[in-house]
């Protein structure tokens, strides 16, 4: 009976020492501001690159810019992709389809502002687009 709370001591000693090196997180290397976030939707060759601005054309840092994509036979498929603006308001989605029935409609957005765009990547498959966010109504 001692042999069996002697094993049971030893595995609960080595689960407490094990459990925090297992929850232990290393720090990441820091990010540089200046670099592009880019999201990729693995779903075709083109891309959009955006600039988001206030209404004074200052960039605005970490605007979450939205897309949602149905695709595919009778629009089966869909995707949801976010991405947030670098220090200069720049943000990249790549990878998204060339032909799309209804085009794609980005929404962007920050605390109380709002802005959008609309491409259609069968005419302008590397679009470019400079949104401003204005204050919602």
């Amino acid at each position: 009976m001692l042999a069996m709370y002697s094993k049971a001591l030893r595995t609960l000693t080595l689960l407490t020492l094990i459990t925090p090196l297992a929850f232990s997180q290393t720090s990441a290397a820091p990010v540089d501001p200046k670099t592009i976030p880019v999201i990729d939707a693995e779903i075709g060759p083109c891309s959009a690159d955006f600039t988001v601005t206030d209404a004074a054309g200052v960039p605005v840092y970490d605007a979450k810019v939205r897309l949602h994509i149905a695709y595919g036979f009778i629009n089966v498929h869909r995707l949801n992709l976010e991405v947030g603006t670098n220090a200069d308001g720049k943000a990249r989605f790549t990878g998204l389809p060339s032909r799309i029935k209804h085009g794609l409609f980005f929404e962007a957005s920050q605390a109380d502002r709002a802005g959008n765009a609309f491409d259609d990547p069968s005419t302008t498959c590397k679009a470019q687009f400079t949104i401003t966010l204005q204050k919602k109504n």
